[in-house]
C-alpha cells in the first residue's frame, strides 16, 4: 500500500558502516557495491548564515568528489576553498538552492554548505540514497532502499538553520531503484518496480495523495529522468524511451530490438532531449558510440552514431548554452552536438585522450556545465578545468592533491 506523511526532517549524525550498496545512474549500472570509511562530522556554528546572502558573498561553488572526501573549489578561479573527509566513494548532487550540495553517503544524503563551507552534520537518513530531482521549485529524493520519495520546497533549505526543512513523503508500494519528480501543478510522477526489476511509471495527483492519473507498463529496466520544455518527462528504458506529456504516458519505441537509453539530458526551454543509447546488452565497458535524439512535441525517437573514435559515457554529456548539447569524447575533446540534427558543429580539445572505466563509479574524465562555462575533471592529472564554451579557451585548472570523480555547482 502507497504511504504519505509529513514530516520536519531532523538532522542526523553520519555514522561509519560497512559495505553498502550504493545506487548507480550510470549507463549500466544498477545497484554497485563500496566499501565506506567514516564520515566527518561538524556542527554547524551558530554564526553560520542561514540565507542566500552567505551564497551571494561566496559566489559559484564548485564541489569535486574524491576517494574519502570532497572539495570546495571557488568556480571562477578554482582555487581550492576547503577539503573535507567522507566516505570511500560518494556522489554530488547540487540541492538546487544555489548554495548546498547533497553529498550521498552509506548513511543517506549529507548537506553540504559550500557558502561556509563545511561538510554539515545534516542528514536525511535513506537507505540507499539515490536520485536527486530539481524541478518546479521543489526538491525530490529517492532512497532505493525503500522507495522513499522525500519533497521539499527548494528555497526552504537555506532558512532551514541548521536542520532540513518540512517534508512530505510517498513510499512506492516495492523498493527499487527509482527516480521521482514533481510537476507543477503537484502531479508526482514515480517509477515502478521491485528489487528485481523495474516495468514502468505512474503519475498520481496532489503529489501522491490523490487519484491516479495515468500509468505504464511499458518501460522495461526504466531509469533516469529528465523533464524538457512544457513539462514533458522522459524516462530511459531498455528498448527506448517513456514519455509523460499533458496527462498522459507514451512509449518511444526504439528501432533496435535492444536499444538501452538510461539517462535523459534535457533543458528545460527546449522540446528536444539527448539520451545516451546502447544497442548491444553484452558489451564490456561503459563507452557508448551513439546518442538518442528525442523530440517531446513530434514524440519520436532516432539513435544517432557518433564519428568514429568519439566515444563518451553517462557522465560526459550536458545540456548548456543555447540548448545545445556538450559531449566530452575519450578524444579528448568537448563537442557541440545539435539536438536537432545530431550533427557535431564544433570541438574544443581540453584533455588527454581517455580509456573508459572498468567499473561506472571509478573515476574518469566528467563534465558539467554552469552558464557559459564548462567544467571537465580529468582524473589521469588530478586536474580540474573550466572551459569557455563561446570560445573553447581553457580559462582556469588545478590540480587536485586527488582523483577528481563527480561534480557539483551550487551556483551563488
Amino acid at each position: 500500500m502507497q504511504h504519505r506523511q509529513i514530516r520536519g526532517l531532523r538532522a542526523a549524525a553520519p555514522v561509519a558502516v560497512l559495505a553498502l550498496a550504493l545506487t548507480a545512474c550510470g549507463s549500466d549500472g544498477e545497484a554497485d557495491p563500496a566499501t565506506s570509511a567514516g564520515s566527518e562530522e561538524t556542527t554547524a556554528a551558530t554564526s553560520t548564515p542561514t540565507t542566500s546572502e552567505a551564497a551571494a558573498e561566496a559566489g559559484s561553488r564548485l564541489a569535486v568528489s574524491y576517494e574519502g572526501g570532497v572539495a570546495v573549489l571557488d568556480a571562477d578561479t578554482l582555487e581550492v576553498v576547503d577539503e573535507f573527509d567522507s566516505e570511500e566513494f560518494t556522489r554530488l548532487n547540487a540541492a538546487g538552492d544555489g548554495r548546498h550540495v547533497f553529498v550521498t553517503t552509506t548513511a543517506g544524503f549529507q548537506v553540504l554548505d559550500t557558502a561556509t563551507p563545511e561538510l554539515t552534520d545534516v542528514v536525511l537518513p535513506a537507505e540507499a540514497a539515490g536520485h536527486v530531482v530539481r524541478h518546479g521549485g521543489k526538491t525530490v529524493l529517492f532512497a532505493d532502499g525503500t522507495g522513499e520519495t522525500t519533497i521539499f520546497d527548494t528555497d526552504a533549505l537555506l532558512a532551514a538553520d541548521g536542520a532540513l526543512p518540512e517534508s512530505e513523503t510517498w513510499t512506492a508500494p516495492e523498493a527499487h531503484h527509482g527516480v521521482s519528480i514533481v510537476l507543477e501543478d503537484g502531479t508526482l510522477v514515480t517509477t515502478v518496480g521491485d528489487e528485481e526489476s523495474r516495468s514502468g511509471a505512474v503519475a498520481l495527483a496532489d503529489e501522491g495523495t490523490g487519484d491516479e492519473i495515468a500509468s505504464s507498463d511499458q518501460c522495461p529496466s526504466i531509469h533516469g529522468e529528465g523533464t524538457a520544455a512544457g513539462e514533458a518527462v522522459v524516462f530511459g528504458c531498455e528498448d527506448g524511451a517513456l514519455l509523460f506529456k499533458d496527462g498522459a504516458f507514451e512509449k518511444l519505441q526504439a528501432p533496435d530490438d535492444y536499444g538501452r537509453m538510461g539517462n535523459a539530458y534535457v533543458s528545460e526551454t527546449s522540446p528536444l532531449v539527448v539520451g545516451d543509447y546502447k544497442t548491444d546488452p553484452d558489451a564490456e565497458g561503459y563507452l557508448l558510440d551513439q546518442v538518442a535524439l528525442i523530440d517531446t512535441e513530434a514524440a519520436t525517437l532516432e539513435p544517432v552514431s557518433l564519428p568514429k573514435g568519439v566515444e563518451y559515457t553517462w557522465r560526459g554529456v550536458v545540456r548548456g548554452p543555447d540548448d545545445l548539447a556538450y559531449l566530452l569524447g575519450t578524444d579528448g575533446a568537448i563537442h557541440v552536438l545539435d539536438p536537432a540534427t545530431g550533427e557535431l558543429t564544433r570541438d574544443f580539445p581540453v584533455v588527454e585522450p581517455w580509456e573508459g572505466p572498468a567499473d561506472w563509479q571509478n573515476p574518469h574524465p566528467a563534465l558539467i556545465v554552469h552558464e557559459g562555462t564548462a567544467y571537465v575533471a580529468e582524473p589521469a592529472s588530478n586536474q580540474v578545468h573550466a572551459v569557455d564554451l563561446a570560445t573553447g579557451e581553457v580559462t582556469a585548472s588545478v590540480e587536485l592533491d586527488h582523483e577528481p570523480n563527480e561534480m557539483a555547482v551550487a551556483l551563488g
